[in-house]
C-alpha cells in the first residue's frame, strides 16, 4: 500500500496590490539607527525592509474588508456600523454588551477604571505593559500568576500561558478576595512569547473564582490563535472549529478588553465587551468623555464596518491555519539554524533568547535592545524589544525590573509577507548570531516615565 505523500501548502490568498519597500545600504541603516537613539520604535518606516516591529495594526485588510469601507456610516450617533460590530461580538464572542473604542488600550483604561480602586490586587497570567500601566494608574498593583515554565524559555510545555492555579488561590487568600476586582486573563501570552492557555486551565479558574465571586477578565487579543492552538494540543479539541474554541474560552470570562488591531485583522480599532449592565452603563458613560459617544467610541463607521467583516475571516479555518503557519515556517528554520528561541514557538512572533545570543551581556547591558538594533544594522529587519527595557522600574525603588526572558520579539503581521521574506529574515539572525561576539550593549540616555520602550533612547557603551 503506497503510503500518502506528506504535501506543501500555500497562503489562502492572492494578492493583487503591492506596497514597494525601499532597499537601504548598511551605511544607510547605521545612519537611521543612530539617529533613533538605537531604538527600533523610533526608526521611520521608509528606512525598514522587513517590518516584524509589531503585528498591531499592520496586517493586511481582505478584498471584503475594504469594500466594507465604503459602507460606512459615518452618522454621530446610531451608525449602521455599530450594530453590525455589536451583532458580531455577540455571536462570535457571546459577550453580550459593546462599547467600542479607538484601540485596545482605550479599553483597559475603562474597565481599569471602573473595576479598579487603590489598594487593589490583580492577578494575571503574565503582565503586559499597557494593561498593567492602566491597572498601576488607577490604584491597583498587578501581581504574576503564570506557571513557573512560562519563565523558562528552553521549557516545551504546551500551554506556558496557563495560570498557577495554587499561586492564584494563595494570592486570594493573602490580600482577600474583596481587594481583587478580577483576574487579568490573557489569551495568548505576548510576554511569554506567544504562549497559549489551555481551557482545562482557564475551566480551573474560572471554578475557583466563582467559588471567591472573583471576576474575570480577558484580554483577547489574539483569542483566535489561542484557539488554534488549543485545536492542535489540547486533548478532545482537534474535531472542534476554531469559532467553537473561541466562543467557549468567552464563556469562561466576565467581560473582554480587545485590540481589533490584532486577530481581527483591521489597521485601528477596539473594544470593552461585557456580560454585566452595571458595568456596560458606566463603561457607556466613561467612553463618551474619553473616545466618543458610545456608538462609535472613537471609530470611524467604516472601520467598525470593516472590524465586523474582519471578527468572521479571523476564526476561519484556513486563515488561521496559515497565520500561524508561517510563524512555525519561520521558527522552525531558526531552530535549525540553532538560534536560540523560545519554546514552543507561539502564534505571532518567534522570541529570540537575547541573553543566549549575547552572553557577554548582563542585563544592565540591555541585551535584547542591543540585538534588535544588530538585527536592522544587518539587514533592515525591523524586531522589539521584550526585557528589561519593557519591563520598566519599580515604583517603589525606581530600580530597573529584570524579568527572567529577555527576548527579541520577530513578531509576523498577517496577510503581508512571503515565505521568501521569512527565510531572509531567517539569514539575518543567523548572520547576527555568529557575529554576537561584536555586539556591543547599550545604556539609556533618555527614560520616559511610562511605557519607556516606545520612546527612550541609547547609545552604545564604549
Amino acid at each position: 500500500m503506497n503510503k500518502e505523500r506528506k504535501r506543501s501548502w500555500a497562503e489562502p490568498y492572492k494578492i493583487k496590490m503591492v506596497e514597494p519597500v525601499r532597499m537601504t545600504t548598511r551605511e544607510e541603516r547605521h545612519q537611521a539607527i543612530k539617529g533613533a537613539g538605537y531604538n527600533t520604535f523610533l526608526l521611520r518606516s521608509r528606512d525598514v525592509y522587513i517590518d516584524l516591529l509589531t503585528d498591531s495594526g499592520t496586517s493586511a485588510m481582505s478584498d471584503r474588508q475594504w469594500a466594507g469601507l465604503m459602507l460606512g456610516d459615518e452618522s454621530y450617533a446610531g451608525s449602521e456600523n455599530f450594530y453590525h460590530l455589536e451583532e458580531a461580538i455577540q455571536t462570535y464572542y457571546g459577550y453580550k454588551y459593546l462599547v467600542p473604542t479607538h484601540q485596545g488600550r482605550a479599553a483597559e483604561h475603562i474597565i481599569s477604571q471602573i473595576l479598579i480602586k487603590k489598594g487593589d490586587i490583580i492577578p494575571g497570567n503574565m503582565y503586559f505593559t499597557t494593561t498593567k500601566v492602566h491597572q498601576e494608574l488607577a490604584g491597583g498593583t498587578f501581581v504574576d500568576v503564570i506557571i513557573d515554565e512560562a519563565h523558562n524559555p528552553e521549557n516545551e510545555h504546551p500551554f506556558k500561558g496557563n495560570i498557577d492555579i495554587e499561586k492564584l488561590e494563595s494570592v486570594i487568600k493573602k490580600y482577600g478576595a474583596d481587594r481583587i476586582p478580577y483576574v487579568s486573563v490573557a489569551t495568548t501570552v505576548n510576554m511569554a512569547g506567544g504562549q497559549p492557555i489551555s481551557l482545562e486551565n482557564l475551566k480551573a479558574v474560572r471554578k475557583l473564582t466563582t467559588n471567591y465571586g472573583i471576576k474575570i477578565i480577558h484580554d483577547m487579543t489574539r483569542v483566535a490563535e489561542n484557539a488554534y492552538l488549543i485545536k492542535l494540543r489540547e486533548p478532545g479539541y482537534s474535531e472542534k472549529t476554531v469559532r467553537e474554541i473561541v466562543k467557549e474560552i468567552c464563556s469562561l470570562t466576565d467581560g473582554a478588553t480587545m485590540s481589533a488591531k490584532k486577530d481581527a485583522l483591521v489597521n485601528i480599532g477596539g473594544f470593552l465587551a461585557v456580560n454585566d449592565e452595571d458595568i456596560f452603563n458606566k463603561a457607556r458613560n466613561m467612553v463618551v468623555i474619553y473616545e466618543g459617544l458610545h456608538t462609535y467610541g472613537g471609530m470611524a463607521g467604516r472601520d467598525m464596518e470593516a472590524l465586523a467583516i474582519g471578527i468572521k475571516e479571523s476564526v476561519e479555518y484556513d486563515h488561521i491555519r496559515a497565520r500561524v503557519g508561517q510563524v512555525i515556517y519561520l521558527g522552525n528554520k531558526l531552530l535549525n539554524m540553532g538560534v536560540p528561541i523560545v519554546k514552543p514557538i507561539g502564534s505571532h512572533g518567534i522570541f529570540l533568547d537575547a541573553k543566549k545570543i549575547l552572553p557577554h551581556l548582563s542585563q544592565d547591558g540591555l541585551p535584547a535592545q542591543s540585538l534588535a538594533a544588530a538585527i536592522y544594522l544587518d539587514s533592515g529587519v525591523r524586531a522589539m524589544e521584550r526585557g528589561v527595557v519593557s519591563a520598566g522600574r519599580n515604583p517603589e525603588t525606581g530600580k530597573h525590573n529584570y524579568p527572567n526572558l529577555e527576548l527579541v520579539r520577530l513578531t509576523i503581521p498577517r496577510r503581508v509577507y512571503t515565505q521568501a521574506h521569512m527565510d531572509v529574515v531567517a539569514e539575518s539572525v543567523e548572520a547576527v548570531l555568529h557575529n554576537s561576539a561584536n555586539v556591543s550593549g547599550l545604556k539609556f540616555v533618555y527614560e520616559p516615565k511610562y511605557l519607556r520602550f516606545f520612546q527612550s533612547r541609547f547609545e552604545p557603551v564604549s
